[in-house]
């Protein structure tokens, strides 16, 4: 892995474990044992570093989507709840439940890039669910970008929540989205 790669790497690590506008540069040299020049040679601005965290997602759920561009939309959905699965045994939030809250405090570069991968994600669970529906595999009610929202919101909450509860509570969250979607 290159320093720019360690870079992003680490500055995702602190966006989801502190926050965005809890770390900075000077963190993220003495991780990497830098000096915080050389962080600016990659990334001129904080916000560049934020947008690149932003895009390694973007493009992580685009090969996701190719991957499963051909796979059932059962298997879609696994693959959302091994995603949350995995943030949820990382004992992390998801990008967008740490930079969410900051949205008003990110820059404009920042929030639109967030907007694009939200968007991203959105549209691939609302595939899917289509899918599943004009297919017979899944039934509910509504739009199914509506239906992606209240899953997505689900999900990024529970493995917030579940710090809180129990780790079964994610898993019964899961277990009950699986069972109101698959048609009977």
């Amino acid at each position: 892995m290159n320093t720019r790669e360690q870079i992003i790497q680490l500055a995702d690590s602190l966006i989801r474990e502190k926050g965005y506008n809890a770390f900075s540069f000077y963190d993220i040299s003495k991780a990497v044992g830098i000096k915080t020049a050389s962080i600016h040679y990659h990334f001129p601005s904080k916000s560049d570093l934020g947008v690149a965290v932003i895009e390694k997602y973007i493009n992580n759920l685009k090969i996701i989507r190719k991957d499963y561009e051909n796979k059932s939309p059962i298997e879609n959905l696994e693959m959302l709840f091994s995603i949350y699965s995995t943030i949820k045994n990382e004992n992390k939030v998801c990008l967008f439940g740490s930079l969410a809250p900051d949205f008003n405090t990110l820059d404009e570069k920042m929030q639109e890039s967030l907007k694009i991968f939200s968007d991203a994600m959105i549209d691939w669970v609302s595939h899917f669910l289509e899918v599943g529906r004009k297919s017979q595999v899944f039934q509910f009610e509504g739009l199914p970008r509506t239906k992606a929202i209240m899953i997505i919101g689900n999900l990024l909450s529970v493995v917030l929540l579940s710090r809180l509860t129990s780790d079964k509570d994610f898993e019964t969250v899961k277990k009950t989205i699986n069972q109101e979607l698959i048609k009977k």
